[in-house]
């Protein structure tokens, strides 16, 4: 593992902010290796270093990956200032830490990746990497063909970016809605709903099925379980794939590795 800037190891393992890491950096209460260290850019190797804070020895905790299933009408945020209901109440009943890697819109529902680990979670937002993102979404009226071949070939421009939906098909009716699958890949805001508003539809459910190779399957609203080892197996595997594809295709386009 690469050293880390000491504010970020203190937040990666669960004790402060990174901010209030700095006050206690600079309030000489972190020890490294027996000694009091008071440089904010100081760098610990989190295997070899032993980093103890107010008395009290500190070390990464093991990371971890769950799916989750979040329910429509909560925030995908653990904290609120308006007091509105978020995702914290259900993260509260694991063991460890962990932060929700993307975001779904309060109305909006379906499939989040928990885990610990930053770097991979920054990994999957980075939009060079376009992360594919699947949902049904439950429409009306029947939007038409030809704005939706037009929108996949053309796309629409979002915050300033042009974006194509990879897949927009009609899959089945259910209860006087048309049920569409969209995926997506930019990430950007209310992507999906903006879509279906350019079609001229209104949106009455939007379910979020996939993220890269995770699957939503047989997960109940609420409901949080640990990737399976077949799981973990894959999604490593996915991002390996990706680092690859993008190092060569920099390669081979002349630009700095």
């Amino acid at each position: 593992m690469d050293k880390l800037r000491l504010n970020k190891f203190l937040a990666a393992c669960g004790i402060t902010s990174r901010r209030k890491a700095d006050e206690l950096i600079k309030q000489g209460k972190v020890l490294v290796n027996g000694e009091v260290v008071s440089d904010l850019s100081y760098k610990v190797d989190p295997q070899k270093d032993e980093v103890i804070v107010e008395g009290k020895k500190i070390s990464l905790p093991e990371k971890v990956y769950y799916l989750f299933y979040k329910p429509k009408g909560f925030l995908t945020s653990l904290y609120d200032p308006h007091h509105r209901e978020t995702i914290r109440c259900f993260l509260e009943k694991l063991p460890q830490r962990v932060f929700p890697v993307g975001r779904l819109d309060k109305y909006s529902e379906g499939l989040l990746l928990l885990t610990n680990d930053g770097d991979l979670g920054n990994f999957l937002l980075h939009p060079k990497y376009g992360v594919e993102r699947r949902y049904l979404v439950w429409v009306s009226p029947k939007l038409e063909e030809p704005k939706i071949k037009n929108l996949l070939k053309h796309g629409i421009h979002l915050e300033g970016k042009l974006v194509k939906p990879l897949v927009f098909r009609l899959v089945k009716n259910e209860n006087k809605s048309y049920v569409y699958e969209v995926c997506v890949k930019e990430g950007i805001k209310r992507e999906v709903r903006k879509m279906v508003a350019y079609l001229g539809g209104k949106v009455h459910r939007l379910l979020r099925v996939q993220f890269g190779p995770l699957m939503l399957g047989d997960l109940k609203p609420g409901e949080i379980r640990p990737l399976s080892k077949s799981e973990l197996q894959n999604l490593f595997k996915f991002v390996a794939q990706l680092k690859n594809s993008k190092s060569l295709a920099r390669a081979f386009s002349g630009e700095e590795t």
